[in-house]
């Protein structure tokens, strides 16, 4: 569910260990196009697919009705948008999120917002988490997913899908913790691309990484109090795939801003969206009630949100740092 990059990405791996998939997409003349010259006209160009493979459907409904396993790859600000066109039952469908954000205005995870509002069984909704880059996946280098479920036979179940040559996975039952590290993480990312663009080194970076992991430790342990090792692969070293890598759209848009552009011009020059400029509010407005002391997410916020200058808030917050 979902033409962008991860989708893609995800795509190429199930056919890897799969016959066949469904493939919903919102626009029917990106089908065409990609039937017509076997890769996404898009997104990851280089990954060529097999069509006869592949059944598929502009009908988010007819994918729904025809298809047992729904794999949710869409940017979590069109996430709404896609599910209003859904009257088709999902209660028996094994869904799987590789959204990495939080329903906008609801400010909820999608994995409650498939229960609470499709009354979807907790058990049968699964999620991906990195640390891994859909570019990576295109190039086949090694890579680890995170498989995050309620039910462990679920867990094996689709454990085969997502491991294959260049792919490994590991099994974990923080379902909410790894959704809020997901979104965290491209918050701390914009944070790390300002700072470089303002050409703060690596010294500093990683000063401020520490922090962000630590910052992301106090969340969690609040939001959602479980046993939980925060240097599992899945939280701090999804947090430094993003904050580092060239691939990092979040980096990227905050390099952006950490140069002078304003928040809507990086915005339009970004050809994908950067969910950390999403997740930064939802998170904010969560926090209202938990109050955790989270000064990384504080300054993001003012420098995205309220137009404070990205100069005087950064200084500001490395006289926070230990």
């Amino acid at each position: 569910m979902g033409g962008g990059s991860w989708a893609t990405a995800l795509a190429k791996i199930v056919l890897s260990t799969q016959e066949s998939i469904n493939w919903y997409m919102r626009k029917p003349e990106s089908i065409e196009e990609f039937k017509q010259l076997k890769h996404n006209p898009n997104y990851l160009t280089s990954i060529r697919f097999d069509i006869d493979k592949i059944t598929f459907y502009s009908d988010i409904n007819q994918a729904i009705e025809d298809s047992d396993t729904l794999i949710f790859a869409t940017p979590s600000p069109f996430f709404k948008e896609h599910l209003r066109k859904v009257h088709t039952s999902l209660q028996n469908k094994f869904i799987i999120s590789a959204i990495k954000g939080l329903v906008p205005e609801e400010n909820m995870l999608i994995t409650d917002y498939f229960a609470e509002k499709y009354n979807v069984p907790v058990d049968q909704i699964a999620i991906i988490g990195g640390p891994c880059h859909a570019e990576e996946i295109a190039l086949e280098r090694l890579s680890y997913l995170t498989l995050g479920c309620t039910n462990d036979d679920n867990l094996t179940a689709i454990s085969g899908v997502f491991r294959n040559q260049y792919l490994k996975n590991t099994h974990n039952h923080d379902v909410t913790g790894i959704e809020y590290a997901s979104v965290l993480k491209n918050v701390y990312s914009i944070v790390a691309g300002i700072c470089h663009g303002m050409k703060y080194g690596d010294n500093f970076q990683a000063v401020l990484l520490c922090n962000a992991i630590e910052e992301m430790r106090r969340f969690l342990a609040v939001v959602n109090p479980v046993d939980r090792d925060i240097t599992d692969s899945v939280y701090l070293g999804d947090l430094l795939v993003t904050a580092y890598s060239r691939f990092s759209r979040n980096r990227i848009f905050g390099t952006m801003i950490g140069k002078g552009y304003s928040v809507k011009i990086a915005q339009l020059e970004m050809e994908m969206i950067a969910e950390g400029y999403y997740g930064t509010k939802c998170i904010q407005e969560i926090n209202e009630e938990y109050k955790v002391d989270m000064p990384i997410l504080n300054a993001l916020y003012e420098i995205l949100y309220e137009r404070k200058s990205p100069i005087r808030i950064i200084k500001e917050l490395t006289e926070k740092f230990k």
